[in-house]
């Protein structure tokens, strides 16, 4: 199989499909692979690097997308990128399509078959090609969170650590996944007082057991919520339904009632965000303020830390795209019913069926397509 990677072209966005290594495995395994030029400089790899894995580099996106037959990427494609996609082509990338009506409207006019990293399962019903992703976030949330809040930044200028004498900062963590127990990690590793907010009591017991002291649990109620959020420095949106739109956890409302210059921090924003206040932001304007409390609300932070991503995201999705580009797309989801959950459009059609639900289109059964 012919299989590329492009540059990512979203704003801030250094990290990509596929490191030199992961090439070097494809290219053993028989197939071909294309690399725009430059496109891992964000990373630290060169063309040279990629020409010693056995990897051609080509000028310029076009050539990958007219050519080739899988395009491996990091972030959803945008719609410069969505306009050369074409049938009988995979995309296999990060695609969060439950919040973005435009991004499956192209998508189903594309005819291209779409298989989101996020949606993909595994055996305990895990997302095991989200999670890396989601710990990068989690542990950024808290350094992010740290920075709006210094003064400078429009926050209310409070350490998270506080010092001898002065109280720490207050972080409520909404989420005890992987990304808020990443976010809950960092922020008691920092001497912060933390809570961390769930509906489920298994997930209370298990962040309850691993933190003891240094953290507290709460079952998320509306009065739990609103009381921990309204007194609290920094608040880390951790909450993920697998490929549905995030629920608005935070209202307008409520901001009224918290501490002027307190931050939101929406990890979930590439769902939607959890916070009815929440926008997309990018890293060159990360923040924006609305009555009196600081959001961050950027849906690529993991792009920041560009290397340490990329090498954790190849880690789990190199082995799904070796057995696709080995066996077919069909064949790769047949053998394999978790994989098989990350088919999101095939052929002009929404085959996950909450994303079908969310924006209104009839569902195709992923069963159905492989039939």
């Amino acid at each position: 199989m012919r299989i590329g990677s492009p540059k990512e072209i979203k704003n801030h966005e250094y990290r990509v499909g596929l490191t030199p290594e992961s090439a070097r495995e494809l290219v053993n395994h028989g197939h071909e692979v294309w690399i725009e030029t430059g496109a891992g400089l964000g990373i630290d790899a060169t063309d040279a690097q990629y020409e010693a894995a056995g990897a051609k580099i080509v000028d310029g996106p076009d050539p990958i997308f007219a050519e080739c037959e899988m395009v491996v990427k990091v972030k959803e494609p945008q719609a410069v990128e969505r306009a050369k996609l074409r049938e009988d082509q995979i995309l296999y990338t990060y695609l969060h399509l439950a919040p973005d009506p435009e991004q499956t409207k192209d998508l189903v006019a594309s005819g291209v078959t779409a298989i989101a990293y996020e949606t993909v399962t595994g055996p305990r019903g895990q997302l095991p090609l989200l999670k890396p992703m989601s710990q990068v976030a989690g542990r950024m949330s808290v350094q992010a969170g740290a920075t709006a809040l210094e003064k400078a930044h429009g926050g209310r200028g409070v350490l998270l650590g506080g010092v001898p004498g002065v109280m720490p900062g207050k972080v409520v963590v909404i989420g005890g996944g992987v990304v808020g127990f990443n976010a809950a990690q960092m922020a008691a590793g920092l001497g912060a007082d933390v809570t961390i907010l769930d509906r489920d009591p298994e997930v209370l017991e298990k962040v309850g057991t691993h933190f003891e002291s240094r953290a507290s649990t709460r079952f998320s109620n509306a009065s739990n919520l609103h009381d921990a959020v309204c007194g609290a420095d920094l608040v880390i949106g951790a909450v993920l339904i697998p490929g549905a739109a995030a629920p608005k956890l935070v209202t307008r409302e409520m901001l009224g009632d918290m501490q002027k210059g307190a931050v939101l921090v929406d990890v979930a924003i590439d769902q939607g965000g959890c916070f009815e206040t929440s926008r997309p932001t990018t890293h060159a304007d990360p923040t924006y303020v609305v009555d009196g409390i600081v959001h961050y609300c950027v849906a690529n932070m993991p792009g920041a830390v560009a290397r340490t991503s990329t090498y954790a995201l190849n880690n789990v999705t190199l082995p799904h795209a070796l057995r696709i580009a080995d066996l077919g797309w069909k064949e790769a989801l047949r053998r394999d019913p978790h994989l098989a959950e990350g088919l999101n459009v095939h052929k002009g059609a929404v085959t996950y069926e909450a994303v079908a639900r969310e924006l209104g289109y009839d569902y195709r059964s992923v069963a159905d397509v492989l039939a």
